[in-house]
């Protein structure tokens, strides 16, 4: 997959909630490199883009869902980038504390399994909807920016 202002930022997102839930020292370590990398490529990839070097093309990625309903609609996201990336934070914390219940889907009572997994698709496509909408943004401001200089 070709890489995005929101496809880093669920990365980084990701790396923060796997050091939030680790005590081991070498994986921590290696989670702590992981997010100074991911930290520098999003600063570069915003460099980048504003100075012109990513065609605006290239700074979406369209995941091209189908959505039986408006949860996963880059539409429904509310807010500008930061409340974006935040919302991308706090769903995949959800997404994270729903999938621990299938690592140990047999402690699920039956009644409620169904409900888990449609939880979870929910999630992964709200999750997919705020990349895009992180990317859109993006994007729209670049191209916004580009247009409003004099030639």
């Amino acid at each position: 997959m070709a890489e995005t202002l929101g496809s880093l930022c669920d990365k980084l997102t990701v790396v923060k909630l796997k050091q939030w839930h680790t005590a081991d020292p070498e994986r921590r370590k290696s989670l702590a490199l992981q997010e100074s990398q991911l930290s520098s490529e999003i600063n570069e990839f915003i460099a980048h883009a504003i100075a012109g070097r990513i065609p605006p093309d290239r700074l979406v990625f369209a995941a091209n869902k189908v959505y039986a309903s408006r949860t996963g609609d880059p539409e429904t996201i509310p807010g500008a980038l930061g409340e974006s990336i935040s919302r991308l934070a706090t769903v995949n914390c959800s997404l994270w504390h729903e999938q621990e219940k299938v690592y140990e889907f047999e402690r699920v009572p039956p009644d409620q399994k169904d409900e888990v997994v449609k939880k979870l698709a929910q999630l992964n496509l709200e999750r997919n909807a705020c990349i895009e909408k992180i990317d859109s943004l993006l994007r729209n401001a670049v191209t916004q920016g580009k247009s409003q200089t004099p030639t």
